[in-house]
């Protein structure tokens, strides 16, 4: 990464961050603290198909998603979308949702405003190497301003 004078930021192939959380990875290319608490910007990729979090609510930010490759199924409130590659889902603060990989090798881009969540990934991956219960789970959400409303999901822990 170079910064540049006035706040710019290049990120070229290869240099963003990797948090490898078991199931998937997350490519961080933009922190909050890059972008004066602006947004986050993070890409995940599901090696394999079924993975996904446990149904849940953002307390502090919007989250919208890219799907680069292969294909999501996106649960909005009580609605479910099928999302190929080339899709783009928003998903406002206090809105319940998730989302399930369904093919091998998808991969999206998830943006987060304002900047946030960062620090939820490098805690999970934590987490998970130490094996976490579902109440450290909850415990890790509250602490970055997410509720977990759905039960976790097998493999995410």
């Amino acid at each position: 990464m170079t910064s540049v004078a006035g706040g710019g930021v290049v990120l070229l192939p290869g240099d963003a961050r990797v948090i490898d959380l078991g199931g998937f990875e997350v490519l961080v290319h933009a922190e909050g603290a890059q972008t004066a608490g602006k947004f986050s910007l993070i890409e995940t990729r599901d090696p394999t198909a079924g993975g996904g979090p446990p149904l849940h609510i953002h307390r502090d930010c919007a989250e919208s998603f890219v799907v680069l490759a292969g294909r999501y199924a996106m649960w909005l409130d009580d609605r479910e979308f099928d999302c190929p590659a080339g899709s783009f889902v928003y998903v406002p603060k206090d809105m319940r949702h998730t989302f399930r990989s369904l093919e091998a090798g998808s991969r999206k881009l998830n943006l987060y405003t304002p900047g946030a969540m960062v620090g939820y990934f490098d805690e999970l991956a934590v987490g998970i190497a130490a094996g976490m219960s579902e109440a450290d789970l909850d415990e890790l959400a509250g602490r970055h301003a997410m509720e977990v409303v759905g039960p976790v999901p097998e493999g995410y822990l």
